[in-house]
């Protein structure tokens, strides 16, 4: 069974710092790419960042890039959202999935079969 926890999420002031964690289970971890996602309230789930399996290639949502970091560790199963200059619009429920297998990475939600648990940022402006 495919397990993701997430943990990291909090308070912090605009201007802030986080890194989210999201550690895995349940299947070889480095054979997929990875990804972050977030929910505000009463919008969409929208993509954040996604990293390869082997962590050589990234790809960010332009409204984060420069300020938010996706990295992963193959050997602690665990992949990060290292997330700098935080804004109020960044403030949301942040989950962390697992693609599917044969992706290099990927934006899309539909491509992505394991989901955890979500975990709340809250930026105070």
């Amino acid at each position: 069974q495919v397990q993701l926890v997430e943990s990291g999420g909090g308070l912090v002031q605009a201007g802030g710092s986080l890194r989210l964690s999201c550690a895995a289970s349940g299947r070889t971890f480095s054979n997929y790419a990875m990804g972050w996602f977030r929910q505000a309230p009463g919008k969409e789930r929208e993509f954040v960042a996604t990293i390869s399996w082997s962590g050589s290639s990234t790809y960010y949502q332009d409204s984060v890039k420069g300020r938010f970091t996706i990295s992963r560790d193959n050997a602690k199963n665990t992949v990060y959202l290292r997330m700098n200059s935080l804004k109020p619009e960044d403030m949301a429920v942040y989950y962390c999935a697992s693609a599917q297998g044969g992706l290099l990475y990927s934006e899309y939600e539909n491509e992505y079969d394991y989901w955890g648990q979500g975990t709340q940022v809250t930026v105070s402006s």
